[in-house]
C-alpha cells in the first residue's frame, strides 16, 4: 500500500492555505503488474486467525484492464495527470494586462460564460498568482482525483465542464469542508438544499460529503438554476446566494440580466464569488504558462471501485482485515461521519477502495464479515444508534430558552427560525411552539442515557497524557504506544467521533 498512500491530500486546508506540510513522496507505478504484485500484497498481514485467499485470475483481469486505461488516449489527455518532468513553482513572471485581456477573450470564446476583462478580475487573478501558487499546486493534485468524477456527472446533466472549478471555490476540494453557517461537502450544500436534491443526513452518514452523490446533486441544482435564469453567470450567483438575491439585484439594476451590470447590487460575498470562479478557471487553463505544477502523484479516480456492504463495518475492522490505512479509507469514504459504514434496510451504503483491495474484499467478503461479527461480540460498549434527521420538528419553548440557544441546538440560524415561524422579533413565550427544520440531530437525552447505562470504568494505574496535534488521527496516535488500539483510546477518553479529536485535546493513554 505504500505506493498508494497520499497523505499530502489530507494536508491541504480550506481557503487555499499556504501552510507547508510534510508529504510522503509517491513513486510512479511503471506497470500494473507492480501495482498488483503479491510482494506488496495487502494479505501479508493476518487479522488474528483470519487467512485470506488470492484469486489470481481475477487479479490478472484487474491488472490487464488497468493497463488498458493507463495506455488509453483518455488517460494521456487528462491534464491533471503528473508527468516525470513536472516540478514545483518558479518565481512568478509578470502578466501584462494586454496578455491577460487576450487570454480572457479566448476563454470567453470557448465557454458559455461571459468572461469579460475588468480591473477587479485582474486583481483577483494577480493576487492568486502572487500569493497562492503553492495552493494551486496542491489543488491540481486533488483535481486529478476529483475532476474525472465531476466531468462524468456534468456531461450527464449537460452542464458546462468548466463548472468543475466551482468546487475549488466552494471547498478547496475538501469533501468534509464545513462553512461557518453549516454548508458542507465539496459543493457546500446547506441541509435543506441538500435534502431538496436527495442528500440525506443521519447520525452516521452525511451524503453532502459523498463526492459522487453531492456532485450529482450539484449538477441537478445548477441545471435547475440555469433553466430559471437562462444564463450560467447568474446561475453561479444564485448557487451562492440563492435565486431570491439574484432577482432582487436584477430589479435594482433596472431589469438587467448581465452579471457584471447587477454585480454591485448582489451581496458582497456573491459579488466576489463569480470573479473567484473565473480567476480559478483562468489559472487552471493557463497553469503551464505560469509554471504551476501539481504536487507529487496521487491515486487516480479510475484506480478505485465500490462495493455494497452487507453488514455494518468500521474503518478499523477494514484496516485490520485488508490493511488499508484508515486515512485512505477516510479520503475515499468521507461521507461516513463516525468512520463506520452502517447497514440499514432499504439503504445502499457502499465502500470505496483502491481497485487492488476491492478484489481482496469480494474474494474474502464472508471472512471479513465473520471477523466483524467476532469483534462486535467482544465489544463492551455498543456503537451509537442510527438516527435519521427529521424533515421538520415542533419545538415547545421552555423556561430559559432564547432563539440563539435553540438555533445552536439544532444547527440552524436565528434568521431561519424567524422566517419559518413568521417571527418579527426574537422575543419568545414559554409554551410557544416553533417549527424547525433541524440540521443537527436532537439526541441529547438519548446520548446521556447511553453514556449512563454503558459507561465503562477506566483502568487503574499510570497513564500518559497525549496532546493532539494537527493532522493526528486515532490510528496514528495508537501507533505511538505499545499494545494500544484505537478502541482503547476511544474507551479511555469517551470519544465516539473523530470530530472530537481537535488539536490541543488531551488524551489519557493508560500503560498496559
Amino acid at each position: 500500500m505504500n505506493k498508494l498512500i497520499y497523505i499530502s491530500l489530507f494536508c491541504f486546508s480550506l481557503g487555499f492555505s499556504q501552510t507547508k506540510t510534510d508529504t510522503l513522496k509517491v513513486q510512479e507505478i511503471q506497470d500494473t503488474k507492480e501495482l498488483f504484485s503479491t510482494s506488496d500484497t495487502l494479505f501479508s498481514k493476518k487479522a488474528d486467525s483470519v487467512t485470506f485467499k488470492i484469486d489470481k485470475e481475477a487479479t490478472l483481469i484487474d491488472s490487464l484492464w488497468l493497463n488498458e486505461l493507463i495506455k488509453s488516449p483518455l488517460y494521456d489527455t487528462i491534464q491533471y495527470v503528473l508527468k516525470d518532468d513536472e516540478i514545483l513553482l518558479t518565481e512568478l513572471e509578470e502578466l501584462p494586462t494586454d496578455l491577460l485581456k487576450e487570454r480572457l477573450k479566448i476563454l470567453d470564446g470557448k465557454t458559455p460564460f461571459h468572461i469579460e476583462y475588468n480591473k477587479n478580475l485582474e486583481q483577483v487573478i494577480r493576487t492568486y498568482l502572487k500569493r497562492r501558487k503553492s495552493a494551486f499546486s496542491a489543488l491540481m493534485e486533488r483535481a486529478r482525483f476529483y475532476f474525472p468524477m465531476f466531468e462524468e456527472q456534468l456531461d450527464k446533466y449537460d452542464v458546462p465542464l468548466e463548472i468543475k472549478y466551482l468546487a475549488i471555490v466552494e471547498s478547496a476540494l475538501k469533501p468534509r469542508a464545513r462553512s461557518r453557517v453549516g454548508a458542507t461537502g465539496l459543493w457546500q450544500f446547506m441541509y435543506q438544499t441538500g435534502k431538496q436534491f436527495g442528500l440525506n443526513v443521519s447520525s452516521y452518514v452525511d451524503e453532502r460529503s459523498d463526492p459522487y452523490r453531492a456532485t450529482e446533486a450539484a449538477c441537478k441544482y445548477l441545471s435547475s438554476l440555469y433553466n430559471i435564469f437562462g444564463d450560467w453567470d447568474l446561475a453561479l450567483a444564485a448557487y451562492n446566494s440563492g435565486p431570491g438575491n439574484v432577482t432582487k439585484a436584477i430589479r435594482r439594476s433596472g431589469g438587467s440580466t448581465n452579471y457584471w451590470n447587477i454585480r454591485h447590487n448582489l451581496p458582497r460575498e456573491t459579488a466576489g464569488y463569480v470573479p473567484a470562479f473565473y480567476a480559478t478557471l483562468y489559472i487552471f487553463e493557463y497553469a503551464n504558462e505560469h509554471n504551476i505544477k501539481a504536487r507529487e502523484s496521487a491515486i487516480n479516480y479510475f484506480e478505485t471501485d465500490t462495493v455494497q456492504i452487507k453488514r455494518q463495518l468500521t474503518f478499523e475492522q477494514i484496516y485490520k482485515t485488508l490493511n488499508v490505512d484508515i486515512e485512505v479509507l477516510q479520503f475515499l469514504n468521507p461521507q461516513y461521519k463516525l468512520d463506520i459504514i452502517p447497514y440499514i434496510k432499504g439503504k445502499n451504503y457502499t465502500l470505496t477502495l483502491p481497485v487492488k483491495d476491492i478484489g481482496s474484499f469480494v474474494s474474502n467478503e464472508q471472512q471479513i464479515y465473520a471477523f466483524a461479527n467476532a469483534e462486535e461480540a467482544k465489544r463492551e460498549k455498543p456503537l451509537p444508534k442510527y438516527f435519521e434527521m427529521n424533515d421538520r420538528i415542533r419545538y415547545q419553548v421552555r423556561s430559559g430558552d432564547y432563539l440563539g440557544k435553540i438555533a445552536e441546538k439544532y444547527g440552524v440560524s436565528v434568521s431561519k427560525i424567524k422566517r419559518w415561524n413568521n417571527l418579527r422579533s426574537t422575543r419568545l413565550r414559554i409554551g410557544q411552539r416553533l417549527t424547525i427544520y433541524p440540521r443537527k440531530l436532537n439526541i441529547v437525552s438519548n446520548s446521556k442515557s447511553i453514556k449512563k447505562t454503558h459507561k465503562k470504568s477506566l483502568p487503574k494505574g499510570e497513564f500518559n497524557t497525549y496532546i493532539v496535534k494537527s493532522g493526528d488521527s486515532l490510528w496514528l496516535i495508537a501507533q505511538k504506544f505499545a499494545n494500544v488500539s484505537v478502541q482503547n483510546i476511544k474507551d479511555w477518553n469517551n470519544i465516539w467521533s473523530v470530530k472530537n479529536l481537535k488539536p490541543g485535546t488531551k488524551l489519557k493513554i493508560f500503560k498496559k
